[in-house]
């Protein structure tokens, strides 16, 4: 690499740079277009359709999103013992760099796979889980279940509709 020379994208770019990009820019004002994520299963049955029904995003199933697909991610799954323990597997594949590179983690959704209060033991690996990262929950809705997502979005959930930027 040379020295001496200005410093800037020619750095990035193959052959002459021109003029306006040798220039340095003014940081342009922030996007007021909401940022799209991929809902990310990280088992069967986790509700990424629906997630991205009700809350807009790309369903990215149990895979993890193409390049035409938003990279920021959220990984889904069911407040069942199996379900968080495929979260903590995941987070773990994410600190270790076992995610394909470009990929922005910005949370974990559990969503509920029972009506009710959930068992002590399965709240203590929220817990842990919550310690880590962001979590979002989505309560049981019986209307999601029942195949109808037209109603009101439950009020526990602004929090997660703020992120995807939904409004009501």
């Amino acid at each position: 690499m040379a020295t001496g020379g200005p410093l800037g994208p020619e750095i990035w770019l193959r052959g002459p740079v021109p003029p306006e990009l040798a220039q340095p820019s003014v940081p342009s004002a922030p996007s007021a277009t909401p940022r799209r994520h991929s809902f990310v299963g990280v088992h069967g049955g986790a509700g990424t359709t629906t997630l991205a029904t009700v809350y807009g995003g790309h369903d990215g199933g149990r895979s993890w999103p193409g390049p035409a697909e938003p990279r920021s991610i959220l990984l889904v799954a069911r407040t069942h013992a199996s379900g968080l323990d495929a979260v903590r597997h995941a987070l773990e594949l994410f600190r270790h760099g076992g995610a394909p590179p470009g990929l922005d983690l910005d949370g974990v959704v559990l969503v509920a796979d029972a009506p009710g209060r959930l068992p002590r033991p399965l709240t203590q690996r929220i817990k842990m889980i919550e310690s880590a990262i962001d979590v979002y929950r989505v309560p049981w809705v019986n209307a999601w279940r029942l195949g109808d997502l037209s109603g009101s979005r439950p009020r526990e959930t602004e929090a997660l509709a703020r992120l995807t930027a939904v409004t009501p």
